[in-house]
């Protein structure tokens, strides 16, 4: 019982010590008042950099879609070059083979 009676005595302390603050006091209403105007400002920070992360965001997509579409761009180009350095060499091949055919026919 002994341990109730003094915690009822402490939270009766605590109580009286609430009783007497001063809710009242200037200073206290100031330092108040400027963490509110702090928290509003803050508040408003938080909204633009939400609002510069989204748009960033976006942009951030835009381009890996617009550096997908050059990356698949050059791909095409690279195989076309291939294709047009087979068709080359292909072409270099037939006029060796022409070029022998018309010796030949010469000797």
């Amino acid at each position: 019982m002994n341990f109730f009676s003094e915690k009822e005595k402490k939270l009766n302390q605590a109580l009286a010590s609430l009783k007497k603050l001063n809710l009242n006091n200037p200073e206290l209403k100031n330092n108040i008042e400027n963490l509110t105007q702090q928290k509003n400002q803050l508040e408003i920070e938080k909204q633009e950099l939400e609002k510069k992360y989204t748009s960033l965001n976006v942009e951030h997509e835009e381009l890996t879609k617009k550096l997908d579409e050059f990356k698949n761009r050059e791909k095409v180009e690279k195989e076309k070059q291939l294709k047009f350095s087979e068709k080359i060499d292909e072409l270099n091949q037939e006029t060796d083979i022409l070029l022998d055919e018309m010796d030949k026919w010469q000797t």
